[in-house]
């Protein structure tokens, strides 16, 4: 069997970073436009919740670079509070641009609500097709970086392998910095597969059937406890980590390997 080659390329993208009272060497808060665009959400071929496969089509958005890091966490926690009190440092696995983890779904709403306040632009969680859309960056394969995944570019549990070309290796068992790889898709966004799951807006549904094909978030269930995360995180198989794969949270629960990242509209003209 062939040994797998990584193939890098540069490209140009759109993007603007949103001020935060950081320090020297933490990372920026950098928002990526997102074009616009149709893409095939879900997998015909792995789990029934990811069926059935459907178009949907998105319009034009900002996404942050990296999942919410423990340095923009704390700069935005120490903002007035919207609605709940946040913990300063919840994270288990400590480093400033490590991601952000042991919040919950009601945590990430309130640090959105207070960056809206703080900046005047429109931030919250992503829809689950945004994300889906967003993690592909035009791709169809299990994964953006092609039909499976390394230790070389991303955390995730690497004693575990993924289709007849996955490579194991020993797990690092905790949480890695969000620029670890420097690795980006063509969308120029990073650690999609694995380091932490990301919190969606929208509530959990068994499949496909009704979803909305308009990039919105899938806001049915009212009153429903149970919401979507999604991208595998340093715990989990390669599987988990796929592009397509659906997981629940409870949208009150906090654990070491739950995170999220923002988004918003896309200005017009980004400055």
């Amino acid at each position: 069997m062939a040994p797998l080659t990584l193939r890098r390329h540069t490209a140009t993208v759109q993007h603007y970073i949103e001020p935060l009272p950081l320090q020297p060497g933490d990372l920026p808060l950098t928002l990526i436009l997102i074009p616009a665009g149709t893409f095939q959400m879900g997998s015909p071929g792995e789990e029934d919740d990811e069926k059935p496969p459907h178009p949907v089509t998105v319009p034009a958005f900002v996404m942050g670079r990296y999942p919410i890091t423990q340095a923009q966490w704390a700069a935005v926690a120490a903002l007035p509070q919207s609605k709940i009190p946040l913990e300063m440092d919840p994270s288990n696995f400590k480093g400033n641009n490590r991601p952000v983890e042991q919040v919950s779904w009601e945590d990430a709403v309130e640090f959105c609500e207070r960056l809206v306040i703080h900046s005047q632009r429109p931030y919250r969680l992503p829809s689950e097709a945004e994300w889906e859309y967003a993690c592909r960056a035009g791709n169809t394969t299990p994964f953006h970086f092609g039909e499976t995944l390394s230790p070389e570019v991303a955390n995730y549990d690497w004693e575990q392998t993924y289709g007849t070309r996955g490579i194991a290796g020993k797990p690092a068992n905790e949480t890695t910095p969000v620029d670890q790889f420097k690795i980006a898709n063509r969308f120029g966004l990073c650690d999609f597969h694995g380091n932490v799951w990301e919190w969606c807006q929208d509530d959990w549904h068994e499949n496909y059937n009704g979803a909305p094909e308009d990039g919105s978030a899938w806001l049915e269930n009212i009153g429903t406890t149970t919401k979507i995360v999604r991208g595998g995180s340093w715990l989990f198989n390669p599987r988990r980590c796929r592009s397509a794969c659906r997981y629940r949270g409870t949208r009150g629960i906090r654990s070491y390997n739950l995170g999220f990242r923002v988004c918003c509209l896309a200005p017009r003209g980004l400055p």
